[in-house]
């Protein structure tokens, strides 16, 4: 199966002050981690839709598509239309660094038939969300600051794996979120 990694970091970071993806997260860039997380999944290329001034490592699987628009929705459908022949994509936040990077394998060995599968922890649905090839033209109904997780919620072909790890749902919003989850 052809898989990628979309990451959604072109939002403008307004609550926590701006460049939120470049502060550092215990010593490196938290879009780092991001990627780092992404590279582990099982994946055949991973990409980041960000800001045009966001820097992002070098990488042969890694591709950035830089976008001026901070709206979630206009993130997902350009890593959408980026995609190449995909499968599946999994879609992760890029200010979301501690996703345990098993979670990704075991939502490939999820998806199936369905049209999308994601980790749910204490009944909250977190990321990475694994969207399969299938849910990538309802994509395009989103408007503003929405993801998918709209498309998602009435559906029943979601498949939802619950995981004991907090990471899967713990976001970066402020500038005390980083202190707060370094020690986390």
């Amino acid at each position: 199966m052809n898989r990628a990694a979309i990451i959604l970091a072109a939002g403008a970071g307004s609550r926590f002050g701006g460049d939120k993806l470049s502060a550092l997260f215990n010593g490196e860039a938290l879009i780092t981690h991001a990627i780092r997380t992404a590279l582990a999944a099982p994946v055949d290329h991973v990409i980041v839709v960000c800001t045009p001034s966001l820097n992002i490592p070098g990488h042969p699987k890694v591709r950035a598509i830089r976008l001026s628009s901070p709206e979630l929705s206009a993130s997902l459908k350009a890593g959408i239309a980026a995609l190449q022949d995909a499968d599946a994509a999994f879609i992760f936040l890029g200010d979301m660094p501690l996703i345990p990077h098993n979670t990704a394998h075991e939502l490939a060995a999820e998806l199936r038939g369905n049209i999308a599968a994601l980790p749910r922890f204490a009944g909250k649905p977190g990321h990475p969300v694994l969207l399969s090839a299938r849910a990538f033209p309802l994509v395009a109904s989103l408007t503003g600051d929405e993801g998918a997780g709209r498309l998602l919620k009435a559906r029943k072909d979601v498949a939802f794996i619950d995981v004991a790890d907090e990471g899967v749902i713990q976001d970066i919003d402020r500038v005390e979120d980083i202190t707060r989850l370094e020690t986390f």
